[in-house]
């Protein structure tokens, strides 16, 4: 079989390193149902196949299908042609699954956001993804790299950073350093939360994030409350935990 060619718009960069593959794969634990997104060449797909539960994969790129489909003989109802971003994972699963994979850097974020959006059926997830975002997802508070997702994703999952992965094991290498991390779900049970209130104030105030929470969110609690009161509000963003970004979204809700 012809090997797939890794395309540029497309964000690919193959790993090519069996002992990595082999260990991203025996990163995920829970294994009744799991999600590949982006098999590219079925390098993490082949111990994917040996493991219990039932596999699905959804792969963006018609030539990566027709290899995978040649290599493994799935059926449709396990190889989907289609944008992970734009599908309907309810139609796919009723019950929870795992996701793993390879994850395009140029779209890793937004991966991320829409895995927050199907939480209730995702308890785990490991993926490979830039070095840079991958020390971004598992920052705590006072570091530097903290951030919106940091945030996000932490009301729901605690985040590992597992281990670095080098540029020269992909072909072609990146040029950026690469990591795996792993999202383990916190709970099913989440805080009662305005979800829309507490994603607006989060993403206000980092993107201001040099400024106090009183200037950053003026347009939040003006008219409603002195911020004097509450000492959250002489903080940065990059100080306050998970839980007094929830607070803080309870208090301007209340």
């Amino acid at each position: 079989m012809e090997p797939v060619r890794p395309k540029k718009h497309l964000g690919q960069h193959f790993l090519k390193d069996e002992n990595i593959a082999r260990k991203i794969v025996e990163s995920v634990t829970f294994t009744d149902q799991i999600l590949e997104i982006g098999a590219g060449t079925g390098v993490l797909t082949k111990y994917l196949v040996q493991k219990p539960g039932k596999l699905k994969i959804i792969e963006i790129d018609a030539e990566s299908v027709e290899y995978l489909k040649k290599r493994f003989s799935f059926p449709d109802d396990v190889l989907y042609f289609a944008d992970f971003l734009r599908t309907d994972l309810s139609r796919i699963f009723q019950n929870e699954f795992a996701v793993i994979g390879n994850f395009p850097y140029n779209i890793s974020s937004q991966i991320f956001f829409k895995i927050i959006e199907y939480r209730h059926l995702i308890p785990e997830v490991v993926g490979m993804v830039q070095k840079e975002v991958a020390e971004r997802l598992a920052a705590r508070p006072g570091n530097k790299t903290y951030g919106i997702l940091s945030v996000l994703l932490g009301v729901y999952y605690d985040i590992a950073l597992l281990f670095p992965v080098s540029e020269h094991v992909f072909v072609p290498p990146p040029k950026v350093k690469s990591a795996v991390i792993r999202l383990t779900r916190k709970t099913k049970k989440f805080p009662e939360l305005d979800e829309k209130l507490f994603f607006g104030i989060v993403k206000t105030a980092f993107n201001q994030r040099r400024k106090t929470m009183r200037n950053s969110l003026r347009g939040y609690w003006e008219g409603l409350l002195n911020p004097e009161e509450f000492p959250v509000f002489k903080q940065r963003p990059e100080e306050l935990a998970v839980e007094e970004f929830i607070a803080l979204t309870n208090l301007l809700k209340r």
